[in-house]
């Protein structure tokens, strides 16, 4: 029976074969190898061990997954673009309460690296708007709230940081840090200049953080006993 580890190394696996795919160019193959990916995280959190907020991280995965398929049409039009945008607002807004749903203790109110760390959000969050408001039109206000909600999604995993335990907590926050980077790569090169190789970058990027806060969940939640 395939466990939930071999799926997330299998995960890593086809991440790796898609990136290098997207750096050399072969854009039919990655094209049709995108909707096949985010379906090894979700099937290795249905394969896991079962936990109180599961049903939250699969619903985040699928809304992301969702926006994965949608995005894959954006260059046929705009709402392609804008419903994408929606199906990632939904999965961000579960990963913020998957977030959370989390067993924590509140030390971080008391831990200046926490405020340093918020500071720095509320700067890339202003800095990121400012340098995107001159050319966004029509979508100011849902690229705004967009904007917000990622920032929050941030916030509320280096929150969990100084509050959750086990070391896998840092593992989320890093694939926290790495989609809001994502989405700012695409942000910036879709509404402010074109970046040198940015849908590798991208989805480079995108996939750490997902893994990354995939595997952090299910490690913080399997309580001494290995997911299977």
């Amino acid at each position: 029976m395939i466990t939930s580890q071999r799926l997330l190394q299998v995960f890593l696996i086809l991440g790796i074969v898609y990136s290098v795919l997207l750096l050399t160019g072969n854009d039919s193959l990655t094209w049709h190898l995108k909707p096949f990916l985010l379906p090894f995280l979700f099937y290795a959190v249905v394969k896991s061990t079962p936990f109180e907020t599961k049903r939250w991280l699969l619903f985040a995965l699928l809304f992301s997954w969702i926006g994965d398929c949608i995005l894959m049409f954006a260059d046929k039009g705009e709402l392609y673009f804008i419903f994408g945008l929606i199906a990632f607002l939904i999965a961000h807004i579960l990963f913020i309460r998957l977030f959370f749903r989390q067993t924590s203790e509140n030390k971080h109110a008391k831990n200046p690296l926490f405020w340093i760390g918020f500071i720095g959000i509320i700067i890339y969050l202003k800095s990121m708007l400012s340098l995107l408001f001159p050319s966004l039109g029509d979508l100011k206000v849902p690229v705004s709230f967009y904007a917000m909600t990622i920032s929050i999604m941030l916030v509320i995993a280096l929150k969990g940081a100084f509050n959750w335990e086990t070391n896998s907590k840092y593992i989320i926050l890093i694939g926290a840090f790495f989609f809001v980077t994502s989405d700012s790569i695409l942000a910036i090169d879709k509404f402010h200049a074109p970046i040198p190789l940015a849908t590798f970058w991208i989805m480079l990027t995108y996939l750490i953080a997902q893994f990354c806060i995939t595997y952090g969940i299910l490690k913080l939640n399997q309580k001494k006993q290995p997911f299977d």
